[in-house]
């Protein structure tokens, strides 16, 4: 690698001026100029508003077939999108397909290669780059010391240090950043405090690189000493100073500073973000303060950070701090959301060996986190040898029933609830409606739902609505739903009708979702996925027009359909998949296993729903709807458990229909369960069967 540097520091040309920072800026805001008719193409708009690795792959052949390939402008955006979102091997095959190449497309490789980090291939690059006759821009050595830094690789970074001298960018702010922050993650914070004396002006940036590095390197007093000056020069610390320095506050055990600064995150508001909440955490632990470090750590459960909760809790108890019962119930809770088995049977065993198995706080927290695992005969059981049982509880099980599609035993527990002595409330009569709903017990649902007000007195709540509106629209009857919506004494909220859109996605009627639709884009316009409901209603009515002008408007608007992403564990550890992606580290195994999988669930008889893919060939569509994110999950699942073991898996959407068939076969071929939690419900796949019947 030294030497390939040496050989570019032989060609660099001094004769030529080097480039100035604002000779930088101008160059890499030009562009070739494109007709307003191909940049508003649907391809180009479709190529601007890509989210992840599954859209890029899927609007790519639409690139191609519109000769967007052809135009600079379009090359680099591919490279860049590429490189983005993982793929550098991809960035490079489109970077060396180009003939006539324009130095901002070597920049954008350099910065791929740079990002991974890998830093052999950014270096190689680098040369190929100076040896093509391309001027270096500032920015290009910004990226090869971010990688140095990352890889502290100290003698590459003296050695671009060295080059970036010889190519006059030695007083450059961006340069001397880069360089002091690659000194500083190669231990060498005297030579980064060297390069930021030397700055000719600092900007917040420079000088948060200059605390973190201290802080990193042991040198707790220093950071401090920084934040000091850095005061002193009337700039405001911004939440990456209070992170940097908070670290050095508990080396030095100085509580009464780490409470100023706590002040401070609080009145600037950066306490709400998860890596300031972290650092105080961390920083009330070390400093003693384990009361005010458990208050803080108690509101990560309730505030949907449950990795950061159990992390926290972890460490509470290495700290011998024992946890109260609320405690317990925080983290049940925040197990109870990741859904992930093995750690729900952990946690059991922790509440049974400090007796509070008992307790009806700590029992009910337990009965809703199986029933979230998808144990729901633990759940039953736990519930079953409760000696007292609040109302929490009894909606805790029948809502579990609810999400299992176990509708009739919902119902069952509901009626023996109403025989005892704990009084229904709102939560429970939308826990039954939901149950019905999920189980297409259309009459139970609407007699609980008459009972909530004449019985007991309940007025409705707009949940209550909604889950009236999913009950009649699921079972078909859109004309009963509709007229529901109208006489409701209430104005319908976004979840009333959000429910309508969803019935009529699954009874392909057109023109009620239109009418919901227009409703929602009144009440929630920044909502993409009602968007990508309606578009998926119009493709299944092979309405392509309308598909279409969807699509660009979700463009025209900035909208964005939610990735979807599945987890599955495997060995205590959760893994994740987005659909299309290939950054795992089993990836080209599990793309092996599922071809073959496609293959006999085929013979099966399985068919691929490429109706649910538009603008590409039947081929490619059969390859995205394989790379789905569940079905990667539960390919991976397969390939790392033995036979007989259950595959749990949890989806952030609803279960495309594709998926679900296919899920069907696939645990009719291999002889596996299959559980599947998404968005609303579960599916529990055996023998080529679902537990929801084929109604979800």
């Amino acid at each position: 690698m030294s030497s390939q540097l040496a050989h570019v520091s032989t060609i660099t040309r001094i004769q030529n001026p080097p480039f100035s920072s604002s000779h930088h800026h101008q160059f890499l805001s030009q562009r070739t100029y494109i007709p307003a008719k191909v940049y508003e193409h649907p391809a180009a708009l479709l190529l601007e508003r890509c989210s992840s690795l599954e859209d890029l792959r899927r609007v790519l052949p639409l690139v191609f077939k519109n000769g967007l390939s052809q135009e600079h402008l379009f090359q680099t955006k591919l490279v860049s999108l590429f490189c983005r979102y993982g793929s550098v091997v991809e960035a490079a095959r489109v970077f060396d397909a180009v003939d006539d190449k324009l130095d901002v497309l070597y920049h954008t490789m350099l910065k791929g290669y740079a990002k991974v980090p890998d830093l052999d291939k950014a270096v190689s690059f680098f040369v190929r780059m100076r040896c093509d006759d391309v001027e270096p821009v500032v920015y290009n050595f910004t990226y090869l010391l971010k990688a140095c830094g990352d890889e502290a690789e100290l003698g590459v970074g003296k050695e671009v240090h060295g080059l970036l001298v010889k190519s006059g960018f030695s007083l450059d702010l961006f340069a001397m950043t880069g360089l002091e922050n690659m000194y500083a993650k190669c231990r060498q914070v005297h030579e980064a405090r060297k390069v930021f004396d030397r700055m000719p002006e600092r900007d917040l940036v420079s000088w948060n690189t200059m605390v973190s590095g201290y802080s990193q390197n042991g040198l707790a007093r220093m950071a401090l000493e920084m934040v000091a000056l850095m005061c002193e020069e009337n700039l405001k610390p911004s939440f990456i100073t209070v992170v940097s320095v908070l670290p050095a506050v508990s080396a030095l055990g100085l509580i009464r500073i780490g409470k100023e600064i706590h002040g401070y995150a609080m009145r600037a508001g950066f306490d709400s973000l998860v890596n300031v909440s972290t650092a105080l955490v961390d920083m009330y632990a070390k400093c003693g303060s384990l009361r005010t470090a458990r208050r803080l750590f108690d509101g990560f459960a309730q505030n949907g950070r449950p990795i950061e909760a159990l992390n926290y809790f972890s460490q509470m108890r290495a700290w011998t701090v024992k946890p109260d019962t609320f405690t317990y119930v925080s983290v049940i809770t925040a197990l109870a959301e990741l859904s992930v088995t093995h750690q729900a049977k952990w946690i059991h065993g922790v509440v049974m060996r400090n007796c509070l198995d008992k307790n009806v706080f700590v029992a009910t927290a337990l009965v809703d986190m199986y029933a979230k695992c998808g144990a729901i005969t633990t759940a039953r059981k736990v519930f079953d040898m409760m000696s007292e049982r609040h109302v929490t509880t009894w909606n805790a099980m029948i809502d579990g029933y609810g999400t299992h599609g176990i509708g009739k035993a919902a119902l069952e527990l509901f009626e023996e609830m109403r025989k005892g002595n704990v009084k229904p409330n709102g939560v429970t009569f939308l826990s039954v409606i939901s149950a019905c709903s999920h189980s297409g017990l259309v009459e139970a649902g609407v007699k609980c739902f008459h009972m909530m007000k004449e019985g007991y007195s309940i007025e409705p709540s707009m949940d209550h609505y909604g889950a009236m509106v999913d009950l009649l629209g699921r079972a078909g009857l859109l004309n009963e739903a509709w007229d529901f919506i109208a006489q409701m004494p209430v104005k319908p909220a976004v979840n009333v009708y959000g429910a309508m859109l969803g019935a009529c996605q699954i009874h392909k009627n057109v023109s009620f979702a239109e009418k919901a639709a227009e409703r929602l884009f009144e009440l929630n316009p920044d909502d993409g996925g009602y968007h990508v409901l309606l578009a998926n209603i119009y493709r299944a009515a092979s309405m392509w027009e309308k598909v279409g002008q969807v699509r660009v408007s979700m463009l025209r608007q900035g909208l964005r359909k939610t990735p979807g992403c599945s987890m599955v564990e495997i060995k205590n550890e959760v893994h994740s998949f987005f659909s299309g992606s290939t950054d795992h580290p089993s990836s080209k195994e599990i793309y092996t296993f599922l071809e073959k999988l496609m293959c006999k669930i085929k013979e099966a008889g399985y068919v691929p729903d490429t109706k649910l893919i538009l603008g590409v060939e039947d081929d490619i569509k059969e390859q995205l709807l394989s790379s789905h994110s569940e079905k990667l999950a539960i390919s991976f699942g397969l390939l790392n458990t033995t036979a007989g073991t259950t595959i749990h898996v949890r989806k952030n959407l609803r279960v495309c229909a594709d998926c679900h068939n296919a899920t069907k076969y696939i645990s009719l071929v291999t002889g596996r369960e299959i559980v599947v939690r998404d968005m609303q419900r579960f599916h529990h796949f055996k023998n080529g069967v679902c537990s929801c019947g084929d109604y979800w």
